[in-house]
């Protein structure tokens, strides 16, 4: 079962899990379960995406009663109102601690034209381990706040790369090394990325919305065993 984070007679916002597609598509490829095929099994009648998430990544995800109110959510999301916030853990400790990533970025083809793309982050926490690791004997990581403001495709993954802070568990544009590392040594299978929380008009009523999703069992335990759980949580329960 899904879990259903809030629902109306408009709108359903679903807790997507990790390494879960939302839908059929060339970039899936063959799979057992899809999440808007998981979703019809629970509500009745029809249900439009209003937005993606990539399989990796779990957290909020948005879904339409009808094609017009998809269609009005949409017009919020390229009209970039919807604030879009979200919890990574990157390898390193990213400096400046709080900064703006402004580097352009292709669409789903790396080799089409780049469009503007900026992400905020701030540092929310930090932990060196006692883990060698090619030259050197200990690992750092940190835990990060990211709101992008545009939304291109795979955006907080790519610019997380690109500013040497691959986020832990990416399998595309990540560091394999430390990737093992977490699966070895801390459990995690999955890429630690997470749509913590939405804030957008309700398409009928025009009630400002905020949906948070909290964090899973591999995000609990991590942020457990790092002492990242208050840290955590005031950046959680802020928005």
């Amino acid at each position: 079962m899904l879990g259903i984070l809030y629902q109306d007679g408009d709108i359903v916002a679903v807790d997507k899990p990790a390494n879960l597609a939302v839908h059929r598509s060339k970039f899936v490829g063959p799979d057992d379960a899809f999440l808007i095929d998981l979703l019809r099994e629970q509500v009745e009648g029809p249900l439009h995406l209003a937005h993606r998430l990539d399989r990796a990544t779990s957290g909020v995800l948005l879904v339409a009663r009808s094609a017009d109110i998809a269609g009005r959510l949409g017009e919020q999301f390229m009209g970039r109102t919807v604030h879009k916030r979200y919890a990574a853990v990157v390898r390193g400790w990213p400096e400046p601690t709080e900064g703006t990533i402004d580097y352009p970025l292709p669409g789903s083809r790396e080799t089409g034209p780049r469009r503007d793309a900026t992400t905020d982050y701030e540092r929310l926490g930090t932990v060196e381990v006692d883990i060698p690791l090619g030259r050197y004997e200990k690992q750092r990581y940190s835990l990060v706040a990211a709101e992008p403001r545009t939304g291109r495709f795979r955006q907080i993954r790519k610019h997380f790369a690109h500013i040497h802070h691959p986020i832990v568990g990416d399998s595309q544009h990540g560091r394999g090394d430390h990737n093992r590392l977490f699966k070895i040594h801390f459990a995690s299978h999955r890429l630690l990325l997470h749509a913590a929380s939405l804030s957008f008009e309700h398409p009928v009523t025009a009630e400002r919305m905020i949906v948070r999703a909290g964090p899973d069992a591999t995000w609990t335990r991590l942020l457990d065993q790092f002492g990242w759980r208050e840290a955590y949580g005031r950046w959680h329960d802020a928005a």
